[in-house]
């Protein structure tokens, strides 16, 4: 039973290499397309047959790419389906770990080719660097690292992953004699009813605890594995073993640590005015954990559609007003039933943009209840879609990927676009009034990007930490970047609300981008104020240039500067202050 809300999909280039009636999820009929791409290597005499060996190589990882994605698309969208379950199981277990050696083998063998000097030549893209630069760069920092050893630990730190995602899709309440999941609970504190609120957030709140010990307990063995696979390749921490692995080549960790200063600095400070107003709007004596995402003028919370199909009619106007060439990307993606919105049972928590590989198309995967937050989310994920759908020209899978810093750039980029034509949602008022509220979001959101940062440089730098010395480090956290709410009688929940970020599980050291993103988001912004055109223009080009340049250079594509201390976040920390003050 096909499990996906879309079928077959027109493919973006026919197969040269890979055969077309393979069974991807079989090992033993995939295997003997690394025997051949091994055995070819050793008879390319060009730099034009090594290029043309990169491109097979990259319809051969496209398509196991899909097959991967694909099977983690039904799982999510179904996580209480046995059938979707096994077989995103069986990839997990018998084919990446089978895949991981022989792509590994196919790096190397590209790295120590004679004529690899030879392909960087190709393609010059003027005197920033060549064709290839970036991936080869990429290609490696990736032989260096790998471990074969660390294969299976990886294996188990995935399969621990889908357990804390099995777990957080799992949980639901009973409120008031009707089961909701903890993501449809999320309305009822936008309610006035403070009384009602209380009631709401303290049962989810208490349905978390319920289950703190077990969400540490997957965490735990996680750090194990972690700090293990970091051994594995010399290095003292997992912390600095994720910065290489993970590609950050134009930042450092002490730039993770200055950013943190700057939010502390000058994001900080305007949080606690938005509270300290939101106190006197609400006539309370102190904010407590309940009173954050109410009106606070008691007015009945934004509804800006009842039905999801509503949501994507509407999301495609705002895309017909602001680019045509947009607008006709997120209509292809409907019509070919690339989106799965609805909030269900069963179906994971969160949002995302998957990209399928081979066809060169996303899918969108939300979980919408008729919450500003979900107008929000849908042009957020329409961002990345629009990156993938940039990028469809560019043979080279490697490339068709950015960095996620500037990934983020295109969805936070869409949110501050889309927002200027959120009237298709809202009467006028209104939609000043959701224009605040993603503008005091994204203040918002910048001190949780530092906690949650900060908490896993922490936590990587102190191995054989206690549960009791990760709390306090957690709580200490919360204290410097937390603003001023009063959680007192609720001092567990507080030390245990990192358990809902499901990047800590799931993407070790993938939050600081978000913050890196929504600096550069913000530039766009600010840029589009003065040339609406040219901001635009200069967006999707960079978009175009999908991974193909270091990350500097991506966002000065976008008209940004790839930099964020105080001096990048002060300036943007004023425009905040002052559209919040018109709005």
């Amino acid at each position: 039973m096909n499990l996906l809300p879309f079928g077959k999909l027109p493919a973006a280039r026919p197969r040269k290499f890979v055969p077309t009636d393979i069974d991807l999820g079989d090992w033993p009929q995939i295997a003997p397309l690394f025997d051949q791409m091994e055995q070819r290597a050793r008879q390319i005499d060009s730099a034009a047959g090594l290029e043309s060996w990169l491109l097979d190589w990259s319809e051969l990882s496209a398509a196991l790419d899909e097959e991967g994605s694909r099977r983690s698309i039904a799982m999510t969208c179904h996580t209480d389906d046995a059938g979707a379950e096994k077989a995103h199981l069986h990839f997990v277990e018998n084919v990446e770990p089978q895949l991981k050696p022989r792509q590994f083998a196919l790096e190397k063998i590209y790295v120590t080719h004679l004529l690899r000097e030879e392909l960087l030549q190709l393609g010059d893209v003027g005197v920033a660097g060549t064709r290839y630069e970036v991936f080869d760069r990429d290609v490696k920092n990736h032989v260096e690292l790998f471990r074969p050893e660390s294969v299976p630990l990886e294996t188990e730190d995935a399969k621990l992953s889908q357990q804390y995602q099995k777990l957080s899709g799992s949980l639901t309440v009973n409120f008031r004699g009707e089961e909701k999941t903890l993501v449809q609970m999320a309305r009822y504190l936008e309610e006035p009813d403070r009384a009602l609120r209380e009631e709401a957030w303290k049962l989810v709140a208490n349905r978390r605890l319920a289950e703190a010990d077990k969400f540490d307990d997957i965490f735990d063995e996680q750090i194990k594995l972690r700090g293990q696979i970091a051994k594995n390749a010399g290095f003292d921490n997992y912390r600095d073993y994720a910065f290489r692995r993970m590609g950050r080549f134009d930042y450092t960790p002490d730039d993770c640590t200055q950013f943190h200063n700057a939010v502390a600095h000058d994001i900080v400070p305007l949080v606690r005015e938005l509270q300290e107003h939101r106190r006197k709007q609400l006539g309370l004596d102190k904010l407590r954990p309940w009173d954050l995402s109410v009106d606070p003028l008691n007015r009945p919370p934004l509804r800006p559609f009842t039905q999801v199909s509503e949501m994507v009619s509407r999301t495609q106007k705002i895309f017909d007003s602001l680019d045509g060439e947009l607008a006709k990307g997120f209509k292809q993606m409907d019509d070919l039933k690339l989106l799965d919105l609805d909030n269900r049972k069963g179906k994971a928590p969160g949002g995302y943009q998957s990209t399928l590989a081979e066809s060169r198309l996303p899918f969108i995967f939300m979980n919408a209840i008729g919450l500003q937050r979900d107008v929000e989310t849908i042009l957020h994920e329409a961002g990345h879609a629009f990156h993938a759908l940039a990028t469809r020209e560019e043979d080279l899978y490697f490339y068709r990927n950015a960095p996620i810093e500037f990934c983020e750039v295109a969805s936070m980029s869409m949110e501050l676009l889309g927002n200027e034509f959120i009237g298709e949602f809202y009467k006028p008022l209104e939609a000043d009034r959701a224009r605040r509220v993603h503008l005091e979001g994204i203040v918002g959101v910048f001190p949780w990007i530092a906690t949650v940062d900060a908490f896993q440089h922490w936590i990587y730098t102190h191995p054989g930490h206690t549960r009791e010395e990760r709390r306090k480090a957690w709580l200490a956290l919360m204290d410097r970047f937390g603003g001023d709410v009063d959680w007192s009688g609720y001092e567990s929940a507080r030390a245990n609300l990192w358990h809902r970020q499901l990047h800590i599980f799931l993407y070790p050291f993938y939050y600081i981008e978000y913050g890196i993103a929504q600096l550069g988001a913000l530039q766009v912004w600010a840029n589009s104020k003065r040339d609406k055109a040219k901001a635009l223009n200069d967006y999707k080009k960079s978009l175009a240039l999908g991974g193909s340049r270091p990350l500097p250079e991506l966002f000065a594509a976008a008209g940004c500067d790839f930099e964020f201390s105080e001096k990048t976040i002060r300036p943007l920390a004023n425009v905040l202050r002052q559209q919040l003050g018109k709005l």
